[in-house]
């Protein structure tokens, strides 16, 4: 249960990003990945090098950055208290005291220099709902489609800009409180993000009491669909499975179900009732990778083919069949798998790496990122041009070289709390800390 305290992190699901575009939680469809960036294999915020630009944010948020063409789009919450993030992993009942009113807001900065382009308020006011001292009251990733904006606030709301920050819309979706079933007084903190497809924005609600998912349409704001979800509290983020029918997939704590994005009909569900669900689901050839739950709950991770029907549950003690081609005992809490070049990563609270074999689901090697004592990892690993990054909460991110043997290829270091997962565009992965946004890459003259 301790490990539930970063479930905000993340806080925190394909095909590979464009070189300019990462327009939600982990890029397109949540796969992490991108191409053709050239990366620096290193870098260090103190002393500048490989550095590109550093862009000071007031508030606290956990929320990651996204991008697209020349603007990264990030959003905050100010404390009029100056609350500021808390490190480490605190009591599960140890709620932040943060209370006083704060202002949401949502930046728009210059991919290159970093310089701020406007910035909105969106709300201001006493939060609605509390959090948890390792959360944020900004902790849901902002989505793009390359003319709106959509930040969404949880119980203070889902607002949608243009690129220019005009207010288009804004949507009042009541409280919406996450906490622990048996104890009424915890409540951690909104989490999950929102994302776009085809000119839906899809929002995934589990709660306490009345949990949904909904879409509303883009241009306008108005309810395409919403279906109620007997899952209790999730902060996973919902993922588009693409493919010639596209799937939506939400992973939560009873069922993962897969619905069609365009109306919210479920076409498959799988029994799965390991709670506390975070990470979100993610795709590659034709499956579908899901798992996760409480870090004191069952290992159950699976490899579920796309385009099912109807329920898929496994077998008690059955480890594959038609729907699913494999479970095995991987146990992410916090952590967003990543698939890369065939390599399933799996990356534990504490940094403890299992590397699989996507297609069988078979281990291929186990090994802890970084030495001994490199730190709670919150942020989700992303990769690029055969390498894969692993951000630690202390600042430090782990190059490892795609493969079936473990490689660190160097460390970065930034020097500031991260706990969001970055994002990669134009040649740069651009990391969100405690204080600032900062882009890492080569300096041209």
């Amino acid at each position: 249960m301790r490990l539930l305290l970063l479930t905000l992190v993340v806080s925190l699901t394909p095909a590979a990003s464009t070189a300019q575009n990462w327009p939600s939680f982990r890029g397109t469809s949540a796969s992490g990945t991108a191409e053709r960036q050239q990366l620096p294999d290193d870098w260090d915020a103190t002393k500048g090098t490989n550095i590109l630009w550093r862009a000071d944010i007031p508030g606290l948020a956990h929320s990651s950055p996204i991008v697209w063409g020349d603007r990264v789009f990030v959003t905050t919450s100010v404390s009029e208290a100056g609350a500021r993030a808390t490190r480490g992993l605190q009591d599960v009942n140890l709620l932040s005291t943060d209370r006083s009113p704060q202002s949401w807001r949502v930046y728009c900065l210059d991919r290159a220099t970093g310089r701020v382009l406007w910035m909105r308020v969106a709300r201001e006011g006493a939060p609605r709902s509390p959090r948890h001292v390792n959360a944020t009251y900004a902790n849901s990733t902002p989505v793009t489609d390359g003319r709106h904006v959509v930040a969404f606030f949880g119980s203070e709301g889902l607002y949608c800009y243009d690129f220019d920050g005009k207010l288009i819309w804004s949507k009042d979706l009541g409280v919406l409180e996450t906490g622990w079933d048996p104890d009424p007084s915890s409540d951690y903190g909104f989490g999950s993000s929102p994302i776009i497809h085809d000119g839906l924005v899809i929002l995934q609600c589990d709660i306490r009491r009345g949990s949904f998912a909904a879409a509303f349409r883009v241009a306008d704001g108005s309810e395409a669909w919403r279906v109620a979800r007997p899952e209790r509290s999730g902060w996973s983020t919902p993922a588009i499975v693409p493919g010639a029918a596209p799937e939506l997939v939400l992973n939560g704590d009873g069922f993962v179900r897969g619905l069609d994005p365009l109306t919210g009909r479920e076409l498959w569900r799988m029994a799965e009732a390991n709670g506390v669900k975070i990470p979100t689901p993610v795709s590659d050839d034709g499956l579908v990778f899901i798992g996760g739950g409480s870090s004191s709950g069952s290992r159950r991770f699976y490899g579920v083919r796309a385009g099912m029907r109807g329920d898929i549950t496994l077998a008690p003690d059955a480890t594959s069949s038609d729907a699913i081609a494999w479970r095995n005992r991987a146990n992410p809490h916090l952590v967003t798998p990543l698939v890369y070049e065939g390599l399933l990563y799996v990356c534990t609270d504490n940094g403890v790496l299992s590397v699989y074999d996507a297609k069988t689901g078979e281990q291929v090697y186990r090994q802890r990122v970084g030495p001994a004592g490199a730190g709670t990892f919150g942020a989700s690993p992303v990769a690029a041009d055969g390498k894969v990054y692993f951000t630690s909460q202390d600042g430090d991110t782990f190059v490892l070289r795609t493969g079936k043997t473990y490689e660190l290829v160097s460390t970065g270091h930034l020097g500031e709390l991260v706990m969001a997962s970055p994002a990669i565009a134009g040649g740069a992965l651009i990391f969100r800390t405690d204080r600032s946004v900062i882009a890492v890459g080569r300096k041209t003259s």
